[in-house]
């Protein structure tokens, strides 16, 4: 029997939040029906799940490495055994297809498994140092954690702070997503035997808990998944509060996908495609733009034209559904936006959908105009642009042309050129000949300039989990300068 999230989860009890005045409404962005209503929390059950988190951090610290990394093995495993019920939420809450929900699990399965090994993982180091003194650095847990999830990948990008935290954990998931981005995870964790409190979920509207969830004494560190403008609030007031915290920031994307005059253009087509629309396009990875060299633009576009007008529209919990609904109302007025101020452009669209209710079907566009608005705003909806520029040099220009910086792919059959110009790309990960859409638990996660600070996954990210102390002792009689 399916499991009912109605609750906040808090000091390891199910309870409903203190506010009120404040109920949200969870829905299939596809059907409109209510899933779960959950009454919301304010700031006296944030500061009760922070209070709770710093107790039972206590508890978890002194069970030994191996204790700790059996319970997120555990952990793990019960990823793998509830799958089904994970996918049907995914797909049901946040409109993923079943491809992607899939994947999602995978991914979160493979940062659990991998984050089952950081407490074997953690050194202390012997410096070298003058006579008489013995010089250690030290490596142990940031201390207690506040996660603040979205809503596109809300089990994996939860579950990639929340499994390598190594330590007290406070969720704060998008209202898009509560299940699966916070109550969800938090019921794994809870059955694979985490000391009650040790994880929190705190669900409520932004303006009633946002800052307050930021700002609070107890956190030592703020994991941020979401837009570059909230992101950079958050960073804001982790820095300005009564203790300053430490933060890892994973915003906005503006990828660029490039395609040179040597690439496989059947191999680029089929990967753009992918990279594009994806969950709908609402993923931080997605290929926000294409940018194709003048020699081969023509045959590369009728390529991926004929791919996308086979992609299938509809319900995600369809099998061979590819584009899904759009997670909510005010989502999609901001991708027909995008879309009639490029028509305004008058720049020459190729393929256009229809919106209806929240599916919004594919658009292909193409124009030489790179200053288009539409190639320089992150989309996060199925609207694929594409720019046509005279050379190499022309795209490489091109791509560095935004204030983002997060992935980027770059299509050519010279692997040796391909990997010159991956190091002009200003971006966290390159991948040449391959998907923009690319995540491994052992590989660094992250982007440059506005995309965001930190990275995940592997041992990227346990040292952005962990903090470094410096000891010395000393032995004998010791030297002072007077």
């Amino acid at each position: 029997m399916e499991r009912q999230f109605d609750k906040q989860f808090i000091g390891g009890k199910w309870k409903p939040g203190n506010d009120l005045d404040q109920v949200n409404e969870d829905r299939n962005p596809y059907t409109q029906e209510t899933l779960t209503t959950i009454q919301g929390a304010n700031t006296q059950d944030v500061n009760e799940a922070y209070q709770a988190a710093q107790e039972a951090q206590k508890e978890w610290i002194a069970k030994t490495p191996k204790e700790r990394s059996q319970v997120i093995k555990k952990a793990a495993a019960l990823i793998e055994a509830q799958q089904a019920e994970i996918m049907e939420w995914l797909v049901k809450e946040g409109g993923a297809t079943k491809i992607k929900a899939g994947l999602e699990v995978n991914l979160a399965k493979g940062i659990t498994e991998e984050a089952a090994s950081f407490p074997l993982r953690i050194e202390s180091r012997i410096l070298p140092t003058s006579s008489g003194t013995e010089s250690f650095v030290m490596r142990r847990p940031v201390g207690v954690v506040g996660i603040i999830s979205p809503w596109n990948f809300p089990f994996h990008l939860t579950m990639r702070s929340l499994a390598p935290a190594l330590a007290a954990v406070v969720i704060k998931p998008a209202s898009d997503s509560p299940v699966t981005g916070g109550l969800l995870p938090a019921k794994i964790f809870e059955e694979a035997g985490v000391p009650q409190g040790l994880v929190n979920v705190t669900i409520g509207s932004g303006s009633e808990i946002g800052d307050y969830f930021v700002s609070h004494p107890i956190p030592n560190f703020i994991s941020f998944t979401g837009s570059t403008p909230v992101g950079k609030n958050i960073a804001s007031h982790a820095l300005s509060g009564k203790r300053i915290k430490q933060v890892a920031l994973e915003l906005g994307g503006n990828s660029p996908f490039i395609v040179l005059a040597d690439a496989n253009l059947d191999e680029a087509a089929h990967a753009l495609v992918v990279s594009k629309f994806m969950h709908s396009g609402q993923i931080c990875m997605a290929a926000n733009r294409a940018i194709v060299v003048e020699a081969v633009f023509d045959k590369f576009v009728a390529k991926v034209v004929e791919r996308v007008k086979k992609l299938v529209v509809g319900n995600p919990a369809d099998t061979q559904t590819i584009i899904g609904p759009i997670i909510n109302q005010k989502q999609t007025d901001h991708i027909e936006e995008i879309i009639q101020q490029a028509q305004s452009a008058k720049a020459e669209f190729l393929v256009e959908g229809m919106i209806k209710g929240q599916v919004v079907e594919p658009f292909v566009l193409v124009s030489e105009d790179p200053t288009l608005t539409v190639f320089h705003e992150e989309i996060f909806g199925p609207v694929l642009p594409i720019l046509k520029v005279k050379d190499t040099t022309a795209a490489i220009t091109a791509a560095n042309d935004t204030d983002y910086g997060l992935s980027s792919a770059l299509f050519t059959s010279d692997l040796t050129k391909g990997r010159m110009l991956a190091n002009e790309l200003e971006s966290g990960m390159c991948h040449i000949n391959g998907l923009t859409v690319a995540d491994e638990p052992n590989a660094p996660f992250g982007g440059e300039k506005n995309s965001g600070i930190g990275r995940f996954n592997g041992e990227w990210v346990l040292e952005e989990f962990t903090r470094v102390q410096w000891v010395t002792t000393k032995t004998g009689k010791n030297q002072y300068p007077f």
